[in-house]
């Protein structure tokens, strides 16, 4: 199988490139590969020919889509759209990617894949007009939604992942404020990768919640990285309008793996343990 891979030097694509066959997969690269180019698009994947295309590639700094609309929609929603007409088009399947933001945290208990998106922000806005265009394209597609990415490649777009940012901040000394009141789910980019790589190689085609058992606030995820590392830090837990991001993010957005158990998929480890397996990797902790 001949898998074209979107964003191979990304958090999630590095990852992607460890657990899928080194001689079967194209890596692509920004800003060679720009998805936002139809015309490179077509004449790159022509050249692979490839059964499967991933595409991890997103605009995804949340606060800076508020003030750039126009380039969330168009990597987000408008190049997905084009990309999955190309994939009707070849046959190819096509595996995207997508967030726990679609939703507005109104629930309780953790989202399933049924439950109706209903946006805050730009980003999550844009990638929900991702997944529609997806939907409706008449492709074969896997979509994952995922929350709270972290990997040791960190994040090329953000320019750091949560764990990263919390560490910097603590080396330049001070209170690190830090939101306790937004319930998430965090992910390891390596457990993400090997669950991705087992569903592609099914052909149970549609939309997966993908990510680590647990929940916790970003306030009590940053406390696990510094417990975890023995490192003291001046923590202080705010509230989402004390700490006043432009964009306004969901109270509670974690997501259910129900369907992915339903159809064997490995299980996730719980996310503290993911945490501790990523800190080791990445030499932060002997």
């Amino acid at each position: 199988m001949t898998i074209a891979l979107i964003g191979a030097d990304g958090q999630l694509g590095t990852e992607l490139l460890r657990v899928l066959p080194r001689d079967g997969v194209a890596p692509l690269y920004y800003p060679a590969f720009d998805v936002t180019r139809p015309d490179l698009v077509r004449a790159a994947l022509a050249g692979i020919g490839p059964r499967v295309v991933i595409n991890t590639a997103a605009f995804h700094r949340v606060d800076e889509c508020e003030s750039r609309p126009h380039l969330a929609f168009r990597v987000n929603a408008l190049a997905v759209r084009d990309l999955a007409a190309l994939c009707r088009e070849t046959g190819a399947v096509l595996v995207h990617f997508s967030t726990d933001y679609v939703f507005d945290g109104r629930k309780a208990t953790p989202y399933v894949e049924d439950d109706a998106p209903n946006p805050l922000n730009i980003y999550a806005a844009s990638k929900l007009a991702g997944e529609r265009y997806l939907r409706a394209s008449g492709a074969k597609y896997f979509l994952v939604r995922t929350c709270g990415l972290f990997g040791p490649a960190g994040c090329r777009e953000k320019g750091r992942n949560f764990v990263e940012t919390m560490l910097a901040l603590a080396d330049k000394g001070g209170p690190i404020r830090v939101v306790n009141d937004q319930t998430v789910g965090p992910t390891s980019a390596a457990e993400l990768a090997v669950r991705v790589a087992a569903l592609i190689a099914t052909d149970r085609y549609g939309l997966y919640h993908l990510t680590n058992d647990g929940s916790c606030t970003w306030y009590e995820f940053a406390r696990q990285i510094f417990r975890a590392l023995g490192r003291e830090a001046e923590l202080v837990p705010v509230t989402s309008e004390e700490f006043g991001a432009p964009a306004r993010r969901p109270r509670f957005s974690v997501l259910a793996n129900g369907k992915a158990r339903a159809i064997g998929l490995p299980a996730f480890s719980p996310w503290a343990e993911a945490l501790e397996a990523y800190l080791r990797v990445t030499g932060l902790k002997k």
